[in-house]
């Protein structure tokens, strides 16, 4: 009886003391940068199709056409696993992202000036699915750094950090930092 005590008490404190959170938390980061992957490659997915949607249409624009592909390969270039995830390989891996949105965002202003483009349904579906990937994008983003905090906060803060330091020795995750100059600042709207 007095062992079966102890093997329980032994179990809560180690439970309490993150000798299971820190392996699952872990893991659980893992999950969401899996599915923060997974919105950017279904982003880089729909490019292709846009681009020759708007070839067809826009012929003469070769020189957006020509950066929307570049963007789309050095974004895709860029493969990290979480263990990967330190904040130089999270920034290079979010400016080759911030670039392919950028010259999708260029791609599209172009098309503006083509009704018969804006009128395509095939251009208007891929817009669309284009729009709702980059909310899906904004929500595993949310999803990741929600993780990383959860994670970070064990590996960081006791008991579960003398956990770590004995046991595990895993390193506070890196989150991702706004990629625009100055975006905690509030922009200035001016009317004319």
């Amino acid at each position: 009886m007095r062992t079966n005590l102890l093997l329980a008490a032994a179990a809560l404190s180690l439970g309490a003391c993150g000798f299971q959170s820190i392996p699952q938390a872990d893991n659980a980061v893992s999950a969401a940068w899996a599915e923060v992957q997974n919105q950017y490659q279904r982003r880089a997915d729909l490019v292709p199709n846009l681009v020759e949607t708007v070839k067809g249409a826009a012929a003469h624009e070769k020189d957006t056409l020509e950066a929307v592909v570049a963007a789309r390969a050095k974004a895709t270039s860029i493969q990290l696993t979480a263990n990967d995830l330190t904040p130089e390989n999270l920034k290079r891996f979010e400016e080759a992202q911030a670039g392919l949105k950028s010259a999708l965002g260029r791609l599209l202003a172009v098309a503006e000036a083509y009704p018969q483009l804006k009128a395509n349904d095939n251009f208007r579906d891929l817009q669309v699915q284009l729009e709702g990937t980059e909310n899906r994008i904004a929500t595993a983003r949310r999803r990741y750094i929600d993780e990383v905090r959860k994670f970070n906060d064990l590996v960081t803060v006791p008991p579960t950090s003398w956990t770590n330091s004995l046991m595990y020795k895993k390193q506070p995750k890196a989150q991702f930092a706004a990629t625009t100059p100055d975006a905690e600042k509030a922009p200035q709207v001016k009317f004319k």
